[in-house]
């Protein structure tokens, strides 16, 4: 009995701290998985820390390439039970230099309370994290080995980085909604198949957004050969460009970026009406995406993600509008297409053709407008 209960407030202790740390690594996950329906908040919320902390040990510059390989297979294996996390957060955390958050380095250093919280999991649950985080691990580290300011070679291979960093999350999130709704199990396949899209729109969002401050990382994951294609070498950006060259490749990237947040959107439409809270974690999550992706492309010459960051106000407005038409797909289809508007659009190559026709078809009335919602799109700041 003693046993039990001293388990019972170590798993409690642990569900504690991820609370708190997720605040401190993630402003739009720590807004958008409250949402979701309680069996599920632990869930995603130790996924998340689990993809961040392999995360953090990916973009920590004072490693080499082959170091972050084997810490990547030895937190592996730590999920696995194979390694103590004490041991492997002991060694890691002094190897984090000042270009890590303190945040980063807090959650590295408690790796401990996030995988006790993950050995708690039921074990699908456990099983979808584990196979999510091993495929991310060993993407990155092979793209780690090749990341320079030259960018990736082509779309196609960025399209892959962004799955292994984060389309192979959005097939993780789909077991996991689908192992709690027997509805959305029914539609299994059919989400899965745009579930990649999902996270990889997110992904490439974050990449022109981050696209200077990744520079002075010294790494870059814009494609080389379409960049060529529009007479811009990605060896020689620099910020604040204004050439039309650059501006009509960028575009190009917003548009590709706009497709695969299209599929996001209908896959969203996908999840039952009455799982509200998973909706809305979705349709946040989308929704901010596409408002940078409008601040992007109307402020091209930008010079850091700040300035393109969207702003509290914004956010909140977006978040009042989609709470009012969750349930509804109609009005839903109206508010997506207000706030698209106007953002370039390019065909996905590699996905099934009715997808990729999906993309080009209207969500909704010319007549709407975004205002009757109470949605600001202009270039307000913080």
């Amino acid at each position: 009995m003693a046993q039990a209960l001293a388990a019972a407030s170590d798993i409690a202790e642990a569900d504690a701290y991820q609370g708190r740390a997720l605040g401190g690594v993630s402003r739009t996950f720590a807004l958008t998985i409250p949402q979701l329906p309680a069996d599920l908040r632990k869930v995603v919320t130790n996924a998340y820390l689990l993809c961040r902390i392999a995360d953090t040990v990916e973009d920590e510059p004072a490693l080499s390439a082959v170091q972050k390989t084997r810490l990547h297979e030895r937190f592996l294996a730590v999920l696995r039970g194979e390694e103590k996390a004490q041991r492997f957060a002991s060694q890691v955390t002094p190897l984090l230099s000042q270009a890590t958050s303190p945040d980063e380095r807090e959650l590295v250093a408690n790796t401990p309370l996030v995988v006790r919280c993950t050995h708690s999991l039921a074990a699908p649950q456990q099983q979808a994290l584990i196979k999510c985080v091993s495929i991310m691990c060993r993407g990155m580290g092979h793209y780690q080995e090749n990341s320079s300011l030259e960018g990736l070679a082509d779309l196609g291979e960025m399209d892959r980085y962004c799955y292994y960093v984060a389309g192979v999350v959005g097939e993780m999130l789909t077991d996991l909604f689908c192992q709690h709704s027997g509805d959305m199990r029914e539609r299994r396949a059919e989400m899965l198949a745009l579930a990649p899209s999902f996270g990889q729109g997110l992904q490439l969002t974050n990449i022109l957004k981050d696209l200077w401050d990744d520079r002075q990382r010294g790494v870059c994951w814009l494609p080389r050969r379409e960049f060529q294609e529009f007479g811009v070498e990605v060896a020689s950006l620099a910020p604040g460009r204004s050439d039309p060259a650059f501006a009509t490749a960028l575009r190009y990237m917003i548009g590709i970026a706009h497709a695969h947040l299209r599929h996001a959107f209908r896959y969203t439409l996908m999840v039952p009406a009455k799982e509200t809270g998973i909706r809305r974690f979705c349709l946040w999550a989308i929704g901010l995406a596409v408002l940078t992706l409008r601040r992007i492309n109307e402020r091209p010459t930008y010079c850091t993600g700040r300035q393109v960051k969207v702003s509290r106000r914004t956010v909140k407005a977006a978040i009042a509008s989609t709470r009012l038409a969750t349930r509804h797909d109609g009005m839903l289809r109206l508010l997506f297409s207000g706030v698209t508007r106007g953002l370039p659009l390019e065909p996905l190559a590699g996905l099934h053709p009715e997808l990729s026709a999906w993309a080009f078809e209207p969500s909704g009335s010319d007549g709407f407008s975004a205002a009757a919602y109470g949605l600001r799109l202009g270039n307000d700041e913080e």
